[in-house]
């Protein structure tokens, strides 16, 4: 039992909260960039809600050559090795989103990769050195994530079509 014990504290102690959401966490920490900036008409909302939970929820619209909304959250620097993985316990409506990092806030592209959601509860689980780099939706010629660090996370929906979307999300970790 001991043993069993020992093993537990290991395998959670080495786990770095990213958030960890709760009633009184801040929307504010979260900001929301949709279409509109190069003039699309999507529309995504940040809110907590009565349990505690971050949600990103909305509406995509592919008019005037739209089509994704996301929601940014930036940190100070948070180490990370070549077999960090990101965790992510979050309810989704059966929809594909992205997940996006970048090692430094300034630069002009992201790491990313796509998960999708069933509808319940889930930890999703993203080996960071899988994450490939990407800008504007094109991919880039340059090597998977393999920084020490990193600064930012986004969560995008852009499946090219007009849809509503609801994604709750109760924490995010480094492992």
């Amino acid at each position: 039992m001991k043993l069993l014990l020992l093993l537990y504290f290991c395998f959670t102690m080495n786990s770095i909260s990213i958030y960890n959401f709760s009633k009184n966490s801040k929307v504010s920490d979260w900001i929301i960039i949709d279409d509109v900036v190069m003039g699309g008409r999507s529309n995504g909302r940040f809110s907590i809600d009565e349990d505690g939970n971050g949600v990103f929820s909305g509406t995509v619209s592919t008019e005037n050559y739209g089509g994704f909304s996301s929601v940014r959250y930036q940190f100070d620097k948070i180490n990370t090795t070549v077999d960090s993985k990101i965790s992510i316990k979050l309810k989704g409506d059966g929809k594909e989103y992205q997940i996006r990092i970048k090692d430094k806030t300034s630069r002009y592209y992201s790491y990313i990769t796509t998960f999708k959601t069933n509808g319940n509860w889930q930890e999703i689980s993203i080996n960071m050195k899988d994450l490939y780099p990407s800008f504007r939706g094109q991919n880039l010629d340059l090597p998977n994530y393999n920084s020490n660090s990193f600064e930012e996370l986004v969560f995008l929906i852009g499946n090219k079509k007009n849809e509503s979307f609801q994604l709750v999300i109760d924490k995010i970790e480094l492992n």
